[in-house]
């Protein structure tokens, strides 16, 4: 096909094709439909002494990006309706829409060689992914799901939504680039979306659940001390002596409406009283909550804890450190020795010196097992290490 012809078609992919009204109309955001790619620093008011942003930024209207992942999931939306049994007339009204967030930093983007533009060597990517579609017919109690993502992991159903050249630690600038995007998000909260769905125009509402961040990206978020902060947990207000004694009893008191709150207390220090006394109070909270996010312990960092216990668990075995009393550092070293020269020789594996991902999954398999065992000397613990590793992969 000509150029012409698949940019055209290209064109009915991105965001900014469709036409769509809210009701009511969305605060302070443009009721123009055919937005496409923007500027990310359009809308900056900047004064004669602000300092230029040293970033490039593009991004879609939130609610037009939306539009474009509900007309990619029409004929989904109309075979689940048709496959639930309801009527395609009766359901007009009544949808709602789960969207998952993620926002992560991508680490070193630099040019390698080349005279672009100077920008900050580091990337922050804002997405977000359509988790499923519900309905609720007149007169029903329940919502009926007519549509979940099969792989809502994958990076094909998470559509990207903001592309910034930012360090994520540079708070501010991450802030003043995601600060239109976090306005355009409450706007749609209040307020319904019509669309043409199915050759009839149907209103959907969205629910954002913000549970693709990191933990370093959900304190940023949220207002709290970096990672080597006493308070350890994003979910509850242990801290690290806490956390040391006890193992198992934790609530979740740590809730979006409360940061705000804390903050509050933070900036306005109504009870004059010491930094350690305030701190203490505020548990950690110490900048404005910029959006409310959903922390939960993602796959990557599950993968990556259990394999460092793993690593040590087969360098205990390969010294058969259960016959002695304390094995001194030489010892324990030339353990670990013996296991990065077996893992590199049979697996291809490279010591790292922080376990990463990639690592780890490649520690967590039956093959690794197998050539550990090579180099456990009792059959009798190579069975235990197989079942345990057969149980984890389970």
């Amino acid at each position: 096909q000509p150029l012409h012809t698949l940019r055209a078609a290209e064109k009915g992919l991105l965001p900014g094709h469709h036409t769509f009204e809210w009701q009511p109309a969305l605060k302070n955001v443009s009721p123009s439909c055919h937005v496409g790619i923007i500027n990310g620093l359009s809308g900056w008011a900047t004064s004669v002494d602000d300092v230029p942003a040293d970033t490039i930024t593009r991004r879609f209207r939130y609610d037009v990006a939306l539009v474009s992942a509900l007309k990619d999931l029409e004929e989904d939306i109309v075979e689940g309706l048709r496959e639930r049994g309801l009527e395609d007339s009766a359901c007009t009204s009544g949808f709602s829409v789960m969207i998952k967030e993620s926002c992560d930093g991508m680490g070193d983007v630099s040019e390698k060689h080349g005279g672009g533009p100077v920008v900050p060597e580091k990337a922050v990517r804002f997405s977000f992914t359509v988790m499923s579609v519900s309905v609720r017919a007149d007169g029903e109690e329940e919502d009926v799901v007519i549509f979940r993502e099969p792989k809502p992991n994958s990076e094909l159903s998470c559509k990207p939504l903001c592309l910034m050249f930012v360090d994520e630690s540079d708070h501010e600038t991450l802030t003043a680039v995601l600060g239109p995007l976090v306005a355009e998000r409450n706007a749609m909260k209040q307020s319904r979306l019509i669309l043409l769905v199915g050759g009839l125009p149907r209103s959907f509402r969205f629910h954002f659940r913000g549970t693709g961040y990191d933990e370093k990206m959900v304190r940023e978020m949220e207002g709290m001390e970096a990672s080597g902060s006493t308070y350890i947990c994003t979910l509850c207000d242990s801290t690290r002596a806490d956390a040391s004694h006890n193992m198992v009893l934790h609530s979740f008191p740590r809730s979006p409406d409360e940061n705000p709150e804390r903050y509050e207390n933070w900036r306005t220090k109504p009870f004059s009283e010491s930094a350690v006394k305030l701190r203490n109070r505020v548990k950690g909270v110490f900048a404005k909550p910029f959006i409310e996010t959903h922390p939960t312990m993602d796959a990557l960092h599950c993968d990556i804890g259990n394999a460092t216990e793993f690593y040590k668990i087969f360098q205990d075995e390969i010294g058969e450190v259960f016959r002695k009393a304390n094995p001194s550092r030489e010892e324990r070293r030339s353990w670990r020795t013996a296991l990065d020269k077996q893992l590199r020789k049979k697996l291809k594996l490279k010591p790292v010196m922080r376990m990463n991902g990639n690592y780890a999954r490649r520690l967590m398999t039956q093959e690794a097992v197998e050539v550990v065992c090579e180099l456990v000397p009792s059959e009798e613990r190579r069975e235990v290490l197989r079942e345990l590793m057969g149980l984890y992969i389970q």
